[in-house]
C-alpha cells in the first residue's frame, strides 16, 4: 500500500514516422522489460532534463535515426502501472507529453534490453497492433496532423 503523497515519474510519448511511398509509417515497438506489448518509443525525464532534451537523448537510445523534424502536440496525460516496478520504488505510475518525430532513412537501433524488435506500420496496422488506448488515441492526433500538414 502506498501512503502520503502519490508519485508518478515524468515522461514522454514519441510517435516516430518516415515517409515511405510518400505516406508516413510508424515505428512500433514489441515490448518485453515490466509488460509485453506493443508501443511507439517513449521514456522516463530524469532530473534536471526538459522534455525535449528528454526526446533527443531517447530517440539516439533508442532509434538512433536521424531527427527531421520534431512537434509537440500539446497533449498530455498520466496512467498508473499495474504493478510497482523493483527499478522504480515508491512510483505509481507516469505522466506523459505527446511529441511526434519525423526521422531519416537508416536502421533501426534499437535497444533489447526494453524491445524485442522494431517495426515500421501503416497506421492501420499500427493501431490494430497498440496494446495501449492512450497510445492509440496519440498515433490518431499524430496522423492526422500528419495528412492535415501534407507531409
Amino acid at each position: 500500500m502506498i501512503f502520503g503523497k502519490r508519485k508518478y515519474r515524468r515522461g514522454i510519448f514519441m510517435v516516430v514516422y518516415k515517409i515511405s511511398r510518400g505516406k508516413p509509417v510508424y515505428l512500433i515497438q514489441k515490448r518485453k522489460l515490466h509488460w509485453k506489448g506493443y508501443e511507439f518509443p517513449k521514456g522516463g525525464v530524469e532530473a534536471g532534463e526538459s522534455a525535449r532534451y528528454t526526446l533527443i537523448r531517447e530517440m539516439s537510445e533508442e532509434v538512433g535515426l536521424k531527427i527531421l523534424k520534431i512537434k509537440n502536440h500539446h497533449k498530455s496525460g498520466k496512467y498508473l502501472y499495474s504493478k510497482e516496478f523493483s527499478d522504480r520504488p515508491g512510483i505509481i505510475g507516469q505522466t506523459w507529453k505527446l511529441f511526434s518525430v519525423q526521422v531519416g532513412a537508416g536502421k533501426v537501433k534499437g535497444d533489447l534490453h526494453e524491445h524485442y524488435s522494431s517495426s515500421w506500420m501503416d497506421f492501420e496496422f499500427a493501431m490494430k497492433k497498440l496494446t495501449w488506448d492512450n497510445q492509440r488515441e496519440c498515433l490518431e492526433i499524430v496522423d492526422k496532423w500528419i495528412k492535415k500538414s501534407k507531409m
